[in-house]
């Protein structure tokens, strides 16, 4: 049936449909080549309103849309000031890494980057935040966790994460290199290059990514990520960056039983 000539006024006279809010991130462990690649690509991607980065001095920051945090002196060294209070903030999206800045880059050193202990006081801080969404890099040894353990929470600290009631949790377990020996006294060095020798028995999934391809399946895994807590292993994680990461993740979340989800 044709429209009447009011009827199309009415129309045009109403106002656009509001897009939905943007949600708004905070980073935690933005130093490092890892920390900078992660941070790059979400605040670039446009998806988030607003993105906080914790700081452990104050630094000038010059990204459009990047609010600077700094964490209180208290905060930043050991358990002991997990009393302390924390900084007013709130957010909804949350990603925190572990890999420290690298030695000789001054800017990265003004990055907090959180101790994996402090985890859990970290992330009961971000609920209280508003935070719904929490993605954790954990950085994982190869074979030091049971094949079981690298699909589920490996430790009670994750188990104090999960039930804090995040919409999504996310853990990715990146394999990562055994230390390096630069540093260690002749023995310890000699020990440690002996040990080198065997990671060329270490199957490929369990070898480190590089930080961009890495980056790149973090993106996604927010993206695409049912509600609930879900730990990607290193196999998952080779897997989705060898190629464009949705189809991977698309495949693994959608075939999880209803309860993981």
């Amino acid at each position: 049936m044709p429209q009447s000539v009011g009827q199309a006024l009415m129309r045009a006279a109403r106002p656009p449909a509001a897009a939905p809010a943007r949600p708004r991130l905070l980073i935690a462990g933005a130093g490092g080549v890892l920390g900078a690649e992660v941070a790059r690509r979400l605040i670039g991607s446009g998806r988030y309103a607003q993105a906080q980065v914790l700081l452990r001095e104050p630094m000038q920051v010059a990204l459009r849309g990047v609010t600077p945090l700094t964490v209180p002196a208290a905060l930043q060294h050991g358990p002991a000031g997990d009393d302390a209070p924390w900084p007013q903030t709130s957010a909804d999206v949350a990603v925190v890494m572990f890999e420290p800045p690298r030695a000789l880059h001054q800017r990265e050193r003004a990055f907090w980057t959180p101790e994996p202990a402090r985890l859990p006081t970290l992330a009961a801080w971000l609920r209280r935040a508003g935070v719904r969404d929490l993605l954790v890099l954990t950085p994982h040894q190869s074979g030091r966790l049971p094949q079981a353990l690298q699909r589920g929470l490996a430790d009670l600290d994750e188990a104090a994460v999960a039930a804090l009631g995040f919409q999504r949790l996310l853990l990715l377990r990146a394999a990562r290199d055994p230390a390096r020996a630069a540093g260690l006294a002749p023995l310890p060095r000699l020990a440690a290059w002996m040990l080198g020798t065997l990671r060329h028995m270490v199957p490929a999934t369990e070898r480190p990514l590089r930080a961009a391809q890495l980056a790149r399946v973090a993106e996604a895994a927010l993206a695409l990520a049912p509600p609930g807590a879900h730990v990607l292993g290193p196999a998952l994680l080779h897997a989705a960056a060898r190629d464009q990461p949705a189809p991977v993740l698309r495949a693994h979340f959608g075939g999880l039983p209803r309860a993981a989800q």
